[in-house]
Formats: C-alpha cells, sequence, structure tokens
C-alpha cells in the first residue's frame, strides 16, 4: 500500500525496517550524543537507552507498515547535497482510516536543520496521502512553544493553502509524565487540489 521509496528534489525517503537502517548507527544517533537533548526536546520518546531499544522501534515500524497505520521512512539528502546518503532522520504518516486523516511527524538531526527538508518531505507525503491513499485530511501538530516547528509548519501549510484550527490544551504528556498544549495545522484535499490547480496556472502563464 506504502510506496518503499519516494524521491524529492533534494531526498531520498526509505522504507523504516531493518533492510534499510543499521541498527547500531541508528542507535549511536539516537542515544545520549551532543545535540540529541535538543533534538528530542519536544518530541514525544527520550534518547534510547540501549541497541535493543532502537532494534524494538525498527520492528515496531515495520508492523505498523504492514498493518496499513503508519508509512514511516528514514530521511537521506541525495548525492547534490551536504551529508549525502547520511541518515537526516525519520518521517511518517500515521493514518487514521476511520476519519480518512493522516498525521505527519517528523525527527531531524540537527546538522540537517535549516534546509526546508520538513517542508519538502511534508508535500511527498501530502502528496501519498491525498493521490496514493485517497484521504480527505493531513494534520500536524507542534508542542506550544517550539518555535522552530511552529515556523516549519506554517510555511508548507500556508504553502498548499492549510490552515491553523486550535490550541489544544492538555494535549498530551511527556516522558516525565508532564502534560503539554500543542497546536493544530490542517490540510484538506480540497485545499490541496486548490493549491495545486493555482500553482499550475501560475506556471502556465510564465
Amino acid at each position: 500500500m506504502f510506496p518503499e521509496r519516494i524521491e524529492t528534489k533534494r531526498l531520498v525517503l526509505e522504507r523504516m525496517c531493518l533492510e534499510n537502517v543499521d541498527i547500531f548507527e541508528y542507535y549511536r544517533l539516537c542515544s545520549h550524543r551532543e545535540a540529541i537533548e535538543e533534538e528530542t526536546e519536544y518530541l514525544s520518546w527520550e534518547p534510547h537507552a540501549t541497541p535493543k531499544e532502537t532494534f524494538d522501534f525498527v520492528t515496531d515500524s515495520e508492523e505498523a507498515w504492514e498493518a496499513g497505520e503508519i508509512a514511516g521512512y528514514v530521511i537521506r539528502p541525495k548525492e547534490s547535497e551536504d551529508g549525502a546518503g547520511e541518515f537526516a532522520g525519520n518521517t511518517g504518516l500515521k493514518v487514521d482510516w476511520e476519519r480518512r486523516t493522516g498525521n505527519l511527524g517528523i525527527w531531524l538531526r540537527k546538522r540537517f536543520w535549516g534546509r526546508d527538508y520538513s517542508s519538502e518531505r511534508a508535500t511527498a507525503l501530502m502528496e501519498l496521502a491525498f493521490d496514493r491513499l485517497d484521504l480527505e485530511l493531513v494534520a500536524v501538530t507542534h508542542e506550544a512553544g517550539n518555535e522552530q516547528s511552529r515556523r516549519a509548519i506554517e510555511k508548507y501549510v500556508e504553502a498548499h493553502g492549510g490552515q491553523h484550527d486550535a490550541l489544544i490544551r492538555n494535549a498530551g504528556t511527556r516522558p516525565d509524565g508532564t502534560t503539554f498544549d500543542s497546536h493544530r495545522y490542517t490540510i484538506s484535499r480540497e485545499q490541496w487540489k486548490t493549491d495545486r490547480k493555482s500553482t499550475n496556472s501560475e506556471g502556465d502563464e510564465s
């Protein structure tokens, strides 16, 4: 159902699975190294304590893929990019079939921040959601106070005709047990289609 590989202008997204991931390399990047605390400050997981934890994450991703629940991918820059071929992070589209909604998520290593990779992979996953999976809505959230994510999300949501829906109080719980608020944004299928028609029309006129 989900494509094993997606290519964008600057990125390659490969299925998150044991075949595509070196567990020990992934563990090194997900464990307590420099910058990991900053990278995971607003994420739902803490740095991995053991390679087994990393292994379990990847195998859980495989199971979610097979069940049609999450399209999870490793992000690697293409040859033209600094850090070509490296593990830059991971991303996913979590599918709620009952509500016809796909939820975006991403973790990106600090070295690859500031390159607009988040927007590029989001566009690719929206295309997957609307053109291949026939979903009606794509949603994305960020924790209140996460200004870097806010800027990135607002940029690509606006670019595709989407909107900020709401501030959700006590939206989730951190690993330490404290609660947090989050902002929710959505792009509907109609907004996506309208934006694409507008973009194509502008291209035809130029």
